[in-house]
């Protein structure tokens, strides 16, 4: 199973999609990163660099020059729209209900990762969403188990 739904090109936090699964409903959304550090922050080698050991190292060979130029045209580009918040990192959080009975808000979850990046379709939130459905739908058959434990103090199988 997977989520036929996709987040758009452009999103927004809050932004959902939602599937369904043996009778469980599963949203993934998008939660705004609260960390601050900006993407240089983040990221070891963000900027490029012509110095075998930085970790920016562009990498031996011909036209080095033109590519560190345009490492760097990037990497500048890249920076701008983030100061523009034109895109931000972000938690793809996925919540899990079942028969209308919520069972978990945090069933699974995937932090630091870009939404709005420039020159990408966001395609990877959905691929993101879908990576986690698995461990979502785990935690939330664990939950609906305790929870039937201790409402009916029985197992499962006859809760």
């Amino acid at each position: 199973m997977t989520f036929t739904e996709t987040f758009g090109g452009f999103v927004c936090e809050g932004d959902a999609i939602h599937c369904e699964k043996d009778g469980y409903h599963v949203t993934a959304r998008i939660v705004r990163d609260d960390c601050p550090d900006a993407p240089d922050e983040r990221q070891d080698g963000f900027w490029p660099s012509l110095y075998k050991d930085a970790p920016g190292f562009i990498g031996p060979g011909k036209n080095f020059r033109q590519r560190f130029d345009d490492a760097q045209a990037r990497a500048e580009h890249i920076m701008e729209a983030w100061r523009k918040d034109d895109w931000f990192y972000c938690g793809v959080v996925l919540s899990v209900s079942f028969a209308k009975i919520h069972l978990l808000d945090h069933a699974a979850s995937l932090w630091g990762v870009e939404a709005n990046y420039p020159d990408t379709d966001n395609s990877y939130l959905t691929e993101t969403a879908n990576e986690l459905l698995a461990e979502a739908l785990d935690a939330a058959r664990a939950e609906q188990a305790r929870l039937c434990a201790t409402l009916c103090n029985q197992d499962t199988a006859t809760c």
